[in-house]
């Protein structure tokens, strides 16, 4: 392999994962603008994602156009419990208390998890296929192609849900001024509700398409929801382009630096250059720009 084919390599590679991490960073914005707090159970809606496409594709035996689509609308209703049966009750509506509730219902999620699936990593099937494919020397799957496409389709109906819709305008309106919103008649408890709804789908998307290639178990959320954050912490948090490009620059500094340095320290690369950003400018690439929230 040439020096060429290395580094196309690593970019897809690099370009894949990001498109992971972008995913999991939006989930994080989404929750952030409306509530003002860090999920961090988002990483266990990527868990559940891989868990429950695994439960009806290879458990149940449905095919992959109906398991798709439940493992995800699940999920995404497991994030709207959370909101409405966890944050919603809770006395204590300061922000430390309510990320404190969802570090709790995090622990939780995973013991639950635990219980009910093992500790045994699952696998899953492509969803068309392991076939190779070549482009500019770069080798990948179709699974590869499912997540950048399929990341991209969510982003574009991300941005036309927010901007078009009159529940995704509500939502805008919720996090831009939740006092304003109450007075113009929106109901901002629904919209918060929606808000952890659209983040369990997100978590769930990246869950079911990252699970085809590193399998699925209990805890592995756990570190592509730490690194989800932080790539929406490297964007700009809040900012949904900052989420975006910081979840792709993630990616691609993980996947360059543990090809051409060391696998060893591809956390530590990706880490290090975060801090980096963060020292230089520490409202994170786009959060200079971005004023308003979602």
């Amino acid at each position: 392999m040439t020096g060429w084919n290395e580094i196309a390599q690593y970019t897809v590679s690099g370009l894949t994962t990001g498109a992971i991490y972008a995913l999991v960073a939006l989930g994080f914005c989404i929750i952030h603008n409306a509530t003002g707090i860090v999920n961090f159970a988002q990483g266990d809606f990527v868990s559940l994602g891989g868990l429950m496409m695994y439960t009806f594709l290879v458990a149940l035996g449905l095919p992959v156009l109906l398991s798709f689509p439940l493992a995800v609308a699940s999920v995404a209703l497991v994030g709207a419990l959370l909101e409405r049966l966890a944050l919603r009750p809770a006395r204590d509506k300061r922000v430390v208390i309510l990320i404190f509730i969802t570090i709790g219902a995090s622990i939780l999620m995973r013991g639950v998890f635990k219980q009910i699936w093992g500790k045994e990593a699952l696998a899953l099937p492509s969803l068309s296929g392991e076939y190779p494919l070549r482009l500019l020397g770069a080798t990948f799957t179709p699974q590869n192609l499912w997540i950048v496409a399929l990341t991209l389709a969510a982003i574009v109906a991300l941005g036309y849900f927010f901007q078009r819709t009159t529940v995704g305008k509500a939502m805008r309106a919720t996090a831009a001024n939740p006092r304003a919103a109450v007075l113009m008649g929106i109901d901002t408890e629904r919209m918060k509700l929606y808000s952890f709804g659209l983040s369990g789908f997100l978590g769930a998307l990246a869950g079911v398409l990252i699970t085809p290639i590193v399998t699925v178990s209990y805890g592995v959320g756990v570190m592509l929801g730490l690194k989800g954050f932080a790539a929406a912490v490297l964007g700009g948090y809040g900012s949904f382009v900052g989420a975006i490009l910081g979840g792709l620059a993630l990616g691609l500094l993980e996947s360059l630096g543990a090809g051409l340095i060391s696998s060893t320290y591809k956390d530590v690369i990706a880490f290090l250059v975060l801090l980096i950003v963060l020292f230089v400018m520490p409202s994170g690439l786009m959060g200079r720009g971005e004023r308003s929230r979602v």
